[in-house]
């Protein structure tokens, strides 16, 4: 961008068009946000029901999520999340109930895990010792090679002596809520990024967060907030029609008029992005949101009148649960306990009836929580995100447009893009910089003023 007030448009209020807005207003821009919601946050929002905040999803994040945590900074809203001084997960089975616990030491990389993994009760000690080298071997791998995102990240960790147990006890116990794809479906590539740096960087980088607030007051409350404070003008409900380019200079047609930029950061779902984007301003052939894929995610969410639950979360085995959230304090529930179960990679239970999706999993929390069969339901229901991530599976390197365009001014962010990382809230911040990076690097002309709105 140039120096002055350049006029930047951000096309999306999710986690990427808020680090994307916050970068311009550093680099002395004139911002506009539109978001189609009637809220910032994307996918990572909340929402009220019956007196509770409900969060749309469960989201943690990791030690090594630097950029995320930077945002969580620039907001002012670190102190609403808890970072483990140490890894320390409990994974429960659902057939016996019992806990066996995957928690860090205080050893460097990779010698952190290796007393946890000698006493994890859901592998057999062959499987142990099985799964360390083969962790090993994931360090070794270069997920920048084409080849490697080629292949499947279950192909190679079965060519490395894994077995279906230790798939579904260690491996997808971990990969799945991150890929939101099992390992047989995963690409290597993405799989190798997730434990590379969030198992094996260091001995601190898997250490995990959580919100203790609900996501709308975490992120979009807070991103308004600041952005508005600083000088953004926040246009929620705000539905993106049409991108033009013309005299250099972007029209961003909305309904009811339009709005004149020098530059335009597009942060919007893969669907929409292509829908938007003028012709010539990417590479890929039509069609390429469609190949690029959704997975989603359902989430359970059972109101109890008592304490179930010990623990602010759990992972499960020998369950068709996966991760289970104790989410009472930032719903604001003032009795009993509020427990959130999410279903990562949930092709099998989207579409189906809420009730079959309560049939299908409360009985399994109960066995997962056997507290839980003493205790009485006040209250269950489903969330759905059908699209709430991008497929990972082999072959989506080559899918995955970067943030540079074809269009001078144009530049795309989301987690869906060309980051390196999976579909994670970190790889959503890190494009939004990504993006901005790219127009600082390539200036455009500014007219000198500020974003105007033209009526139509």
């Amino acid at each position: 961008m140039a120096a002055g007030r350049t006029r930047v448009v951000v096309v999306g209020g999710g986690l990427a068009g808020i680090t994307a807005a916050l970068d311009c207003i550093d680099a002395g821009a004139d911002v506009t946000v539109l978001e189609s919601r009637g809220w910032l946050g994307g996918l990572t929002h909340s929402f009220r029901r019956h007196g509770l905040w409900v969060d749309n999803g469960q989201h943690v994040f990791l030690r090594c999520c630097t950029a995320y945590r930077g945002l969580l900074d620039r907001l002012g809203v670190a102190h609403l999340v808890t970072l483990q001084d140490r890894l320390d997960v409990p994974v429960a089975s659902g057939d016996s109930g019992q806990v066996s616990r995957l928690r860090r030491s205080g050893l460097p990389a990779p010698l952190h895990l290796g007393a946890a993994l000698a006493r994890y009760r859901w592998l057999e000690p062959a499987e142990r010792l099985r799964a360390a080298r083969a962790a090993l071997g994931l360090k070794r791998i270069d997920v920048d090679d084409p080849a490697t995102d080629k292949r499947s990240f279950g192909s190679w960790l079965g060519e490395h002596g894994q077995s279906p147990r230790s798939l579904e006890a260690l491996w997808d116990l971990i990969g799945i809520a991150t890929l939101n794809a099992p390992a047989a479906e995963a690409s290597l590539a993405l799989g190798a990024v997730v434990f590379q740096q969030g198992v094996l960087g260091s001995a601190s980088a898997g250490d995990i967060g959580w919100a203790n607030a609900p996501l709308r007051r975490l992120h979009g409350d807070a991103a308004t907030d600041v952005l508005e404070r600083e000088g953004a003008q926040v246009r929620t409900r705000a539905r993106v029609r049409a991108l033009r380019r013309h005299d250099d200079r972007w029209s961003v047609a909305v309904d009811g008029g339009s709005v004149e930029a020098d530059a335009v950061v597009l942060a919007v779902p893969p669907v929409v992005a292509e829908d938007l984007l003028p012709e010539g301003a990417i590479g890929p052939d039509p069609g390429w949101s469609f190949r690029l894929g959704a997975s989603p995610i359902v989430n359970l969410h059972v109101v109890y009148d008592r304490t179930v639950l010990s623990e602010p979360f759990l992972a499960a085995v020998d369950s068709p649960l996966q991760w289970v959230f104790d989410r009472t304090g930032p719903s604001g529930l003032q009795r009993g306990q509020y427990v959130a179960v999410s279903v990562s990679a949930a092709d099998d239970l989207v579409d189906l009836p809420t009730a079959q999706v309560r049939d299908r999993l409360l009985p399994a929390l109960s066995d997962l929580l056997r507290r839980a069969g003493a205790a009485r339901v006040e209250d269950v229901f489903v969330t759905r995100e059908r699209q709430a991530t991008f497929r990972c599976r082999p072959g989506t390197a080559s899918i995955r447009p970067g943030a540079a365009t074809g269009l001078p001014g144009l530049a795309l962010a989301g987690a869906w893009t060309a980051t390196g990382w999976p579909a994670t809230m970190e790889g959503a911040v890190r494009s939004g910089h990504t993006a901005v990076a790219h127009l600082l690097r390539n200036p455009v002309r500014s007219g000198g003023a500020r974003v105007q709105e033209v009526v139509a």
